[in-house]
């Protein structure tokens, strides 16, 4: 007979277990935020087509309407590679934002979306 802990160990062993690279980002509003945007928004652009960016987006603490930090989790093998990734924001190149960088384990969750060959439209929900 199998223990509840043989058990919870063959569940952990079929986990995605993959290791993505999550910055976390401040501060998201600035002064000087506004002047880099467009070239804030074409890297981000250029690190999703090019599949180093699994997401991005702000952060809003319970109670606020507006973000005042921000996300990226990107694809990378290691910290350096990560970190060199990130360095090549402009935001942070130009020392508008700085960020922290951690490494997750994305174990759990599921994503769902719809293809409609009729008219080609995708939605992800």
């Amino acid at each position: 007979m199998s223990s509840k802990s043989d058990e919870l160990a063959k569940i952990m062993d079929g986990f995605l277990a993959l290791e993505l690279y999550v910055l976390i980002i401040e501060p998201l509003r600035g002064p000087e935020i506004a002047k880099g945007l467009y070239e804030h928004i074409q890297r981000q652009i250029g690190l999703e087509k090019y599949g180093s960016m699994f997401g991005a987006g702000p952060l809003l603490d319970e109670g606020d309407v507006e973000p005042n930090r921000g996300m990226v989790i990107i694809r990378a093998s290691s910290f350096e590679e990560a970190r060199k990734i990130a360095d090549a924001e402009p935001y942070f190149r130009d020392g508008l934002r700085t960020y922290k960088l951690h490494r997750w384990k994305l174990n759990e969750g599921s994503m769902s979306f719809t293809v409609n060959y009729s008219d080609q439209s995708v939605s992800i929900g």
